[in-house]
């Protein structure tokens, strides 16, 4: 489906002997020399630069949000990807703070019509269906739906953009994130499943079980879930907006671009790229750490770093475009600083 390169170990190793060489003592950036070299092993250049950015946003409505798993109403989707649209949302300021380009996909909102018109992907249905009863989509819908992500990953590189997040809108979204990270990393409902946007305890309870009830369906159908087919699984339990997150991931990992992971259905959208197709993780950032604590239990399972812990829980992309800036700083680091030789700086401590 993706033609996506696997990153060259030995550009992460020349990266690393590479970096010594620059003035300062070895380690002294600390985590931003990882990132620069794993930059240049993504570019295959020990002078790694990134300019400006993208996210995107991708929305779809869940039939789970009527079993009253969030705090707010379903119609809210349909209302915020008109603010995000409008550039009233939070995701457009740091946007705007970050040099990122926001792109907006209507992918499965509940609403009359298309909410992105005349722009890149389009709407695979009219929301999910009630994972707690039935199957989110038919699997040719989640195929279709990682074609929409993918094609606006591909409308965003050729604007220009260097480097590529995804952000989520989809009241309900974090019901289907848990789920799919249960049944993908094999937990259950307690380990992953948090408070979305901010639920009391009664409400919170009864979100546990409709995950647990969502999952014992699908186990029914598929049987043991984290070896079952992947899109299977994306069928089962997953979003529309989180199959686009994956086709995102899947197309900006085939372009070469690092990619940037934001909170829990994001993330959840990128293990799945990751189920699918390997090569997906070596260009994947974790842009920050969110509060829900599925998000740390996936960010284990890729093997990622979170660049910022902010306490953030809002998606959107906003944690993702955040981290941004620290992302080119490490570039810019490995492409600008002056070694040892150059600068006629003494060197000692030598690794």
């Amino acid at each position: 489906m993706f033609n996506i390169q696997p990153i060259a170990q030995d550009w992460l190793q020349r990266a690393l002997e590479y970096h010594h060489t620059l003035t300062k003592p070895p380690g002294s950036l600390g985590y931003l020399e990882v990132l620069g070299c794993r930059l240049a092993a993504i570019q295959q250049t020990l002078h790694p630069r990134l300019g400006k950015g993208a996210v995107v946003v991708c929305a779809a409505d869940h039939g789970v949000a009527a079993e009253g798993v969030s705090a707010y109403p379903p119609e809210v989707t349909a209302q915020m990807v008109l603010n995000f649209q409008a550039g009233g949302a939070a995701i457009n300021q740091i946007a705007r703070a970050a040099e990122a380009e926001v792109w907006v996909v209507d992918v499965g909102v509940k609403a009359p019509q298309p909410l992105s018109p005349g722009g890149p992907g389009h709407r695979v249905r009219q929301g999910s269906g009630n994972i707690q009863r039935e199957p989110a989509m038919r699997q040719a819908e989640a195929l279709e739906a990682i074609q929409v992500g993918a094609e606006a990953a591909r409308a965003a590189i050729a604007k220009g953009a260097t480097m590529l997040a995804a952000g989520d809108m989809g009241i309900g979204n974090t019901t289907a994130a848990a789920a799919l990270t249960a049944a993908l990393l094999g937990l259950n409902a307690e380990a992953v499943t948090g408070r979305g946007t901010g639920v009391d305890d009664a409400r919170y309870g009864h979100k546990l079980e409709v995950v647990r009830a969502a999952l014992a369906r699908a186990q029914a159908r598929l049987g043991e879930l984290s070896k079952a087919d992947p899109l299977a699984v994306l069928a089962e339990l997953g979003g529309l907006e989180i199959a686009a997150i994956a086709g995102v991931f899947l197309a900006g990992a085939e372009a070469g671009l690092p990619l940037v992971t934001d909170g829990f259905p994001v993330t959840a959208g990128a293990l799945l790229a990751t189920r699918i197709e390997p090569r997906v993780q070596g260009y994947l950032f974790a842009g920050h750490r969110s509060v829900e604590p599925g998000h740390t239990r996936q960010l284990e399972a890729l093997g990622l770093r979170p660049i910022l812990e902010l306490d953030l829980r809002l998606g959107e992309g906003t944690g993702a475009v955040l981290s941004f800036p620290v992302l080119r700083a490490a570039a810019a680091v490995m492409a600008g600083m002056a070694t040892f030789s150059q600068a006629g700086v003494s060197q000692t401590g030598k690794p």
